[in-house]
C-alpha cells in the first residue's frame, strides 16, 4: 500500500506543469510548447487603468531577454498571454486600447491588417485569456478563450503586434517591465 501511494505520488508530481511565477492571483506555467517549439515565461506584467486591474500579461520567449527591441525584431517564436481579471472589458475598450497600441508604437503597420486583428477581437471577461503567438513562416495568430481566430502572414505584421506591449509607448510601463522580467 505504502509503494503504491508513494508510486501515485510521485506520478502526480511529475505530470502537474512546474509553475513559474504568480501576478495578482494569475499563475502563469514556467514554458509552453508552440509546434514543436518550447517557450519558457520571460516575465508577467499587470495592465492597469485609472487603478483598475485589467490583465495580466506574460511574454514567452525562445530564451530569456530583457531587450525589448530585439524581442520586436526577432524572427522567433513567441507568445504573449493577457489573462482577464477585471470583470468585463468590453470589445470597444478593447478595440480602443489596441487602436491606441498600434499608432503609438507601429504607426507605418499596413491598416488592412491592423482593421483585420483588430475586428476579430472580442470582449472578455475576467478568467478568460487572449492569446497572440508568432510562427516565422506561419505568421501571427490571435486565439480568444482557447479558439484561434485568425492568422496575418509575415514578420513585419508580428514586429507591429508585439510593439503594442514593448514599443516606446506600452499600456503601462510596469507591464512592459514585468513582461521584460524586471517586475
Amino acid at each position: 500500500m505504502r509503494k503504491t501511494l508513494l508510486a501515485l505520488a510521485c506520478v502526480c508530481a511529475f505530470s502537474l506543469p512546474i509553475l513559474a511565477a504568480t501576478l495578482a492571483d494569475v499563475t502563469l506555467p514556467d514554458t509552453v510548447t508552440v509546434g514543436n517549439q518550447t517557450l519558457v515565461l520571460n516575465g508577467m506584467g499587470l495592465r492597469t487603468k485609472l487603478f483598475i486591474k485589467v490583465y495580466v500579461g506574460g511574454l514567452y520567449l525562445e530564451k530569456k531577454s530583457g531587450d525589448a527591441g530585439a524581442i520586436v525584431a526577432s524572427d522567433a517564436t513567441k507568445r504573449v498571454v493577457l489573462q482577464f481579471i477585471y470583470g468585463e472589458v468590453s470589445r470597444d475598450q478593447l478595440v480602443e486600447a489596441f487602436t491606441d497600441g498600434f499608432k503609438g508604437n507601429a504607426p507605418n503597420a499596413p491598416k488592412a491588417q491592423v482593421d483585420q486583428f483588430i475586428g476579430a477581437v472580442e470582449a472578455m471577461k475576467k478568467g478568460e485569456q487572449m492569446v497572440v503567438t508568432y510562427v516565422p513562416g506561419t505568421g501571427i495568430t490571435l486565439a480568444i478563450r482557447g479558439k484561434d481566430k485568425l492568422t496575418i502572414p509575415g514578420l513585419p505584421f508580428a514586429q507591429a503586434v508585439f510593439s503594442v506591449w514593448l514599443g516606446p509607448k506600452p499600456p503601462t510601463s510596469d507591464l512592459k517591465k514585468g513582461m521584460l522580467g524586471a517586475r
